[in-house]
């Protein structure tokens, strides 16, 4: 007999791992209960549905890409600070092959709303984060951000370039490195 109850935790790691060694076809609520030792039920009483398990899986995973340093001061310029994304994303790529690709593809269009909001809630966090490094960044030339191109602007820029190179192979972190160097220092 199967324990009727786990953790949400317990549930995304089991999630995690199916997707880390058998890809996305092995993410489903009858599987991640076999891992869990515990009922079909007990994944539905946590999370409704596949497509509920599946984004919360998704959100997961980019919370476990973009765990920061236990060291603050380990971002001392945003040059520091993408460079470590880029390994972060290069380190992701090798644990959840595919995983930055087509994790999108993995949501019906009903299902998608709820996927991309998650999404975008851990994005925002990275965002407010990148924008915290910028802030305390010695390096910034003065007067680089003003009314027509703000801080804002610039860590949008910057996200949607590292967005850019989640969809290549090859993501090159230098050429955006180079672009940092030109438009703030």
């Amino acid at each position: 007999m199967y324990p009727s109850v786990t953790s949400d935790k317990a549930i995304l790691q089991a999630s995690r791992t199916l997707l880390q060694e058998q890809g996305w076809t092995a993410l489903n609520i009858r599987s991640v209960a076999a891992a869990c030792g515990v009922s079909v039920g007990s994944i539905y009483n946590r999370f409704g549905s596949k497509s509920q398990l599946v984004a919360a899986t998704v959100e997961s995973i980019w919370q476990e890409i973009f765990c920061l340093p236990q060291d603050p001061g380990a971002f001392a310029d945003l040059l520091s600070c993408v460079a470590w994304l880029f390994q972060r994303l290069e380190e992701s790529r090798q644990t959840y092959p595919g995983f930055l690709s087509v994790h999108a593809l993995c949501f019906s269009q009903e299902e998608l709303d709820a996927g991309q909001r998650r999404m975008e809630r851990s994005w925002a966090h990275i965002k407010q984060f990148l924008l915290a490094v910028l802030a305390q960044d010695p390096q910034v030339r003065p007067g680089t951000f003003h009314e027509g191109f703000s801080a804002e602007d610039f860590v949008d820029l910057l996200f949607s370039l590292l967005l850019a190179a989640l969809l290549r192979k090859d993501a090159p972190c230098a050429p955006i490195l180079a672009l940092i160097r030109r438009t703030i220092y």
